[in-house]
């Protein structure tokens, strides 16, 4: 039989209450448990006590073989009782084929519209030697 350290969801709708308890790993989340070990209340502040866990009680069942879920490895980790590992993935932020299509169009739409604006902004080669005809006469004219 392997062992379970994990929460069960108590509470009302959209309240919601968790007891931390161990579980044969096959029985369900909300259904048959050995022992409850504490809680946690995620709906309190963060600066008060949100986790109660018994200490002593997860140190015997992790001495007989039981696994904490994700959760209550972190909970255990701030107790520290256990230490958890960093996760790290980079593969996380890496966008999927589609978006990556999706965004090299977008960069080369964005710099075709760079292009065009420069050219639009540049002036014409017949308008540079007509402008510096035009500047001596407006220079007499204000005097």
């Amino acid at each position: 039989m392997s062992l379970k350290i994990r929460m069960t969801r108590a509470g009302a709708k959209k309240r919601p209450f968790y007891r931390i308890v161990v579980a044969d790993a096959r029985a369900p989340r909300d259904g048959r448990y050995i022992e409850r070990l504490g809680t946690y209340n995620p709906m309190l502040p963060k600066d008060a006590q949100r986790v109660v866990i018994d200490l002593e009680k997860a140190k015997e069942w992790l001495a007989k073989g039981a696994q904490p879920s994700d959760r209550v490895l972190r909970f255990l980790d701030e107790a520290g009782v256990m230490k958890r590992e960093k996760r790290n993935n980079p593969q996380k932020g890496v966008p999927k084929k589609d978006r990556a299509r999706l965004a090299e169009e977008a960069t080369a739409s964005a710099a075709a519209a760079v292009e065009a604006r420069k050219a639009a902004a540049a002036p014409a080669p017949e308008a540079e030697a007509a402008a510096p005809e035009a500047a001596p006469a407006a220079e007499e004219a204000a005097s």
